[in-house]
Formats: C-alpha cells, sequence, structure tokens
C-alpha cells in the first residue's frame, strides 16, 4: 500500500504544471546553450581573434613540456556565461515588464467595475412602483409627476448621453 500511495504522490508531483514547465524550461535552455556556444566560438572569438592574431580560444601556454594551459577556452567559457546570463536578464526583465503591465491594465479594469452605475430608475410618490427616471408620468398609476429634483435632472441627462 505504501508503494502505490509513494508511486501515486510522485505521479501526481510530476503532473504539476510547475515541474512541467521546469522540464521546458531546461530543454530549452539547453537548446539555447548552444546557440550562445556557437556564437561565441564561431563569431565573436574569431572577430576577436583577429585582434591577436589568432583564434580566441586556441590561446594557450606550454608550462612543462607537454603540458598545456588553455587559458583561451576558458576565457570563451566566460563570455559564454556573460552573454548567457545577460540574455537571460534581458528576458527576465522584459517579462516582469509585461507582468507589471498586465498588472496594471487588471487593477484599472477592476476600479472601473467598482464605479456605481447612475441610476436609471425611480419610485413613483403615488403609487411606490419603479418607473424610468425621466418620466413625467407615470406607467402604472398614470399620475402626472412633481417637477423632477435636480439629482433626478442629472441622472436623467446622464442616461440619455
Amino acid at each position: 500500500m505504501k508503494a502505490k500511495g509513494f508511486i501515486s504522490e510522485f505521479r501526481d508531483f510530476i503532473s504539476r504544471g510547475n515541474v512541467m514547465d521546469m522540464a521546458v524550461g531546461v530543454l530549452i535552455g539547453g537548446a539555447f546553450s548552444s546557440i550562445v556556444t556557437s556564437l561565441t566560438e564561431d563569431v565573436i572569438s574569431p572577430i576577436l581573434g583577429l585582434f591577436g592574431g589568432m583564434n580566441f580560444d586556441q590561446l594557450s601556454v606550454n608550462i612543462l613540456g607537454e603540458v598545456t594551459l588553455n587559458y583561451g577556452k576558458f576565457i570563451t567559457a566566460v563570455v559564454n556565461f556573460l552573454l548567457m546570463a545577460m540574455i537571460i536578464f534581458l528576458m527576465l526583465k522584459g517579462l516582469n515588464a509585461l507582468q507589471a503591465k498586465a498588472a496594471k491594465l487588471a487593477h484599472l479594469e477592476a476600479e472601473k467595475e467598482e464605479v456605481p452605475a447612475a441610476p436609471t430608475v425611480m419610485t413613483c410618490p403615488y403609487c411606490m412602483m419603479e418607473i424610468p427616471i425621466g418620466a413625467v408620468r407615470c406607467g402604472h398609476c398614470t399620475s402626472v409627476l412633481e417637477q423632477e429634483s435636480d439629482a433626478q435632472q442629472d441622472a436623467a441627462e446622464s442616461v440619455t448621453q
């Protein structure tokens, strides 16, 4: 029974959205990493090599006989890391800006929904039935209504506009 519970719990953990998103992110990150590595090794290093007279990642020093210190490859790896970090930073900065705009729009729409609508009906003083706010005669009891108050006139004007 405990094995089934463990397997069921593990299946639930794996099927959560954030775990799947992370897995997709790792796969895309790996593919993106190879693009940045290619950019550094195939484009940036040769351009920098123009100034040094050779390809940047071919820089090395012989220490003792056949022992070679390939510091050019290390510098290329550092450039790869810096490019990857900068691109990820810019992507996250863009995503954060989009999220902030979306949150601001959601907040503005929530404020719009909170504004109460102008009244569209009033109560007839004779029969107490609801009638349109701009009415001059009650549709229920046919009483002629007295002069409207200023608030009723303002509400009636806002409805007609």
